[in-house]
């Protein structure tokens, strides 16, 4: 009997096809050993220091998300590194302590012990309310008198100032008041300061999740606007986003700056950047469960003015992969220049555990002209990670070219509930929104809660492979805030990492000297002039959202003064550069005075440390 050959061939061609696939899903090796790609690296870690010692490992909730309170308790972590005591270094961290619910101020580890400890939050002028909790802390000088000031966001009610006083540095040299008129019950989970309306002056942005008078943390309420999201992709129920334009008076809340649909996003990170050159910053908002949202921002001093900016999708590439139609859970913004065409490109995190919820991180590199943006992040290593929060742009080894540090994990424990979660995540929408129909989760559960802390570098091949393992990067830690800064004035990007329901950490950048860096503190005052160093007792203010472009023989660098990008980590204020071996650069500022008006100067600089006072005058060297 014969057999043909034609009888297999479908089960052939099914088989080559299944193949093919398994092959094209797996990531490419890179072409150096990860030891390799990881000796330009070395970090030693160190714990934040604590105030008030605790064990507590969720928050109280509301009655009726009782049975899911480890996932209602999953956020809050934000950690921050600033120049709070004035000596030119930012060399101090303010975090959220979630096991106390305080906001510790401390000289970060390592560096002299200028002042004790203390919580922010018991700085007289403003009462605690009940059933609250920090989510994260945005440095920022407030009133503009040159000393560094704090806002406090929270679930359960809105934002708090922390105004500086002249008294050393503790809980008392603060002066505590509302940020606005009257108290209201927010759940904040991201914020930002930016110039919005382009008046010189930095305005407030906040991203809120839960819906507003929720009642999430109080274990007597039932107040119906609890609910959780309507949808796993397309949710549009949450807190509203706010702007909050700064007056002489203080701020002033502008209502129905966004459509309903852009508004209720459930918001995680926050983005505000100049991509079009005109001092203006776009927003990005990062949203759970449902397309992120880029504005482009036409606004006027007083009155903001927005235009939703949407990709246009090709034959090859997935729905979710163009910029504003993903179906993501957008937790993690940052921003650099990675092609050199003078455009910001982005990085937005998402969850991509692998064998649970594995989406894709987003990566938008520009393609040459303003808000024309495709996803590169398969095409470059940066799909795929873990479950992912802040994610931090810096060059850690001053080589020109940037690593990526992202804070991972979701709830760890030891009762596995991914199928439970798996179960959701295939929930009808018109039942989503009813906490009574969710799984389970209660203190205790572990979802991706082992995992670690990716590192990225990038290779010869032009991708970026992680190497966090190869580093000693811990296993374990489940981390949402990501912060850097050159903490000790040595030329190296160090970083912090708040970490959720257990110690946070600092980590000390030792690696060996690869490259010089350029590092640029850019203050406003009333004329422009160039100083070597970082003299203490200067009464400026970080020039949020200026502009330096650094001019290189074989590359121009861009980057722009952060007001808070991200979710619950805010980098520092301060421009930092990596240019190999290069003597000097030619460097050109870009910003708006206190008057709104944008000027513009070129300088040249060597490697080191320099502190740009900005104002109308010439620059002097």
């Amino acid at each position: 009997m014969s057999i043909s050959p034609s009888r297999y061939l479908p089960r052939a061609v099914a088989l080559g096809a299944l193949l093919l696939i398994y092959s094209l899903a797996q990531l490419p090796s890179p072409p150096e050993s990860p030891q390799t790609l990881a000796r330009s690296f070395r970090f030693e870690s160190a714990l934040l220091p604590v105030v008030t010692p605790s064990r507590r490992v969720a928050r109280p909730v509301r009655k009726s998300v009782e049975h899911i309170r480890a996932w209602i308790s999953s956020v809050g972590a934000g950690v921050a590194l600033h120049d709070l005591d004035g000596d030119g270094l930012s060399n101090d961290v303010l975090y959220v302590d979630v096991r106390s619910d305080e906001v510790v101020v401390a000289p970060v580890p390592g560096t002299p012990a200028r002042f004790a400890a203390f919580d922010l939050l018991r700085a007289p002028g403003c009462d605690a309310v009940a059933n609250s909790a920090p989510m994260g802390v945005v440095p920022h000088d407030v009133n503009e008198d040159g000393l560094a000031d704090a806002v406090v966001y929270f679930w359960g009610r809105s934002p708090l100032v922390y105004t500086r006083n002249a008294a050393p540095l503790s809980a008392q040299a603060f002066d505590c008041r509302e940020l606005l008129p009257a108290r209201e019950e927010w759940y904040t989970n991201a914020a930002a300061f930016a110039d919005i309306d382009g008046d010189g002056h930095a305005d407030f942005i906040a991203g809120n999740y839960f819906r507003e008078g929720c009642g999430l943390l109080d274990p007597k309420s039932a107040s119906p606007e609890m609910q959780m999201q309507d949808s796993m992709s397309y949710a549009v129920n949450g807190g509203v986003n706010r702007i909050l334009l700064r007056t002489p008076h203080g701020y002033r809340d502008v209502k129905h700056v966004f459509p309903e649909f852009i508004a209720r996003g459930w918001t995680l990170a926050i983005g505000a950047q100049d991509l079009d050159g005109d001092l203006l910053p776009e927003i990005l908002f990062a949203n759970d469960f449902g397309p992120d949202r880029l504005l482009r921002n036409l606004s006027t001093p007083g009155h903001p003015k927005f235009v939703l900016v949407e990709g246009k999708r090709r034959f090859f590439d997935p729905k979710s992969k163009v910029l504003g139609h993903d179906s993501f859970k957008g937790m993690g913004v940052d921003f650099t220049d990675l092609n050199g065409d003078g455009i910001p490109d982005f990085l937005v995190s998402n969850i991509t555990e692998e064998f649970g919820l594995e989406e894709s991180n987003l990566l938008f590199v520009s393609e040459g002209t303003p808000f024309a943006y495709r996803d590169r992040s398969e095409w470059l290593g940066l799909s795929r990670s873990r479950w992912s929060w802040d994610v931090r742009f810096g060059d850690f080894d001053n080589d020109g070219d940037a690593e990526i540090v992202q804070a991972t994990g979701f709830i760890r424990g030891t009762w596995n509930r991914w199928p439970e979660l798996h179960e959701l995540a295939m929930a009808n929408d018109a039942l989503l929104h009813k906490e009574k129909i969710w799984c389970v989760v209660p203190p205790g559960t572990d979802i991706a809660g082992h995992t670690r802390n990716p590192f990225f570098t990038r290779a010869a091949d032009g991708r970026w492979y992680d190497v966090a393992s190869e580093l000693g990067i811990p296993e374990g830690m489940v981390s949402r805030g990501i912060a850097t800064a050159d903490v000790d004035g040595d030329g190296r990007l160090d970083f912090a990492t708040g970490n959720q329901w257990e110690p946070s950490r600092f980590f000390h950048n030792l690696s060996p000297p690869a490259g010089k860096s350029i590092v640029l503190h850019l203050q406003l005052a009333n004329e422009t002039r160039l100083q070597r160093g970082t003299p203490a007792g200067l009464h400026t203010s970080p020039a949020i959202g200026a502009t330096a472009r650094l001019k290189l023989p074989d590359r121009v660098l861009l980057a722009q003064v952060d007001g808070g990008n991200g979710h619950s980590g805010k980098r520092a204020p301060e421009l930092h550069f990596g240019v190999g071996n290069a003597k000097d650069a030619s460097v050109e500022i870009t910003w708006r005075d206190r008057n709104g008006r944008i000027a513009r100067r070129t300088f040249r600089v060597t490697p080191g440390t320099w502190t740009v006072l900005l104002g109308a005058a010439e620059v002097r060297s």
